[in-house]
């Protein structure tokens, strides 16, 4: 089995972090595979060093949009895969990732996801985030990790694609939609990607509290679930607070694996 997989790169002003996930994706062996990148009319250098390496992106586009779900839509539009995945500026693939995922990948299934390692530059602390498959009515175990996960071209079509109203929480917004409408989920045990903390869905809280709780409403869920699950991510936050106080890294071993 050789599945197309589209790769899908969006970017706004990330000079300083694009150059290492362009590298981590025109460097994996895999060659039925289609490179993407989504630029939102950066007005640093970003765009100047995806220049550098233009003759190994198959798709560049460099305009305005609505955010980061407009952006996702774009390259889901231009994407001619068998699977797409998403791995944004400063993330990375792991080597060989694509050949993992083409080695492990079944047919028949809409979501596929491998293991995300989480990468904290600041305290080089990694931890490995594995996959959630199953969404119930209160998501406690509720992280996406979109970098290491795989969605079929066809799943999109008959599922949607990303909200553009919304701009933290759409990933989440597109798994429990997903599992309402009854698409299939696997998981293979294997490393595929880096995420690089400190991104936007790290450091806007009270936003992406707000999004989520809207996002269960949109789902289906009722307001008794709606108000645990928001309590949860009060609890939630304020453990992470003072595990932070204590030890960033506590913090990055206990919560985030475990969620």
């Amino acid at each position: 089995m050789n599945p197309k997989i589209s790769v899908i790169t969006i970017a706004y002003n990330c000079g300083k972090e694009i150059e290492s996930t362009i590298i981590s994706v025109i460097h994996q062996q895999y060659t039925n595979k289609e490179y993407i990148l989504i630029d939102g009319g950066s007005t640093d250098n970003t765009m100047s060093i995806v220049g550098k390496y233009r003759q190994q992106i198959d798709v560049v586009i460099s305009e305005k949009d609505r955010g980061r779900s407009d952006a996702f839509n774009k390259g889901i539009q231009h994407a001619t895969g068998d699977y797409i995945v998403m791995i944004n500026a400063g993330d990375l693939l792991t080597e060989n990732a694509l050949q993992t995922f083409a080695e492990n990948y079944r047919e028949g299934y809409d979501v596929i996801k491998g293991h995300t390692i989480r990468w904290d530059e600041l305290t080089n602390c990694r931890t490995i985030e594995r996959p959630v498959i199953r969404y119930n009515g209160i998501p406690f175990n509720f992280l996406v990790c979109h970098q290491s996960t795989y969605i079929s071209r066809e799943a999109y079509k008959k599922y949607g694609c990303y909200d553009v109203n919304l701009h933290i929480a759409m990933d989440f917004d597109l798994m429990l939609r997903f599992t309402r409408k009854g698409a299939k989920f696997m998981k293979i045990g294997r490393e595929l990607a880096v995420f690089r903390m400190g991104g936007i869905s790290q450091s806007s809280g009270k936003k992406r509290h707000h999004e989520m709780l809207q996002v269960l409403g949109k789902n289906g869920r009722n307001g008794l679930q709606i108000f645990t699950f928001s309590i949860y991510l009060h609890l939630r936050t304020l453990c992470r607070n003072i595990l932070n106080m204590i030890n960033p890294d506590l913090k990055n071993r206990i919560i985030e694996h475990v969620s």
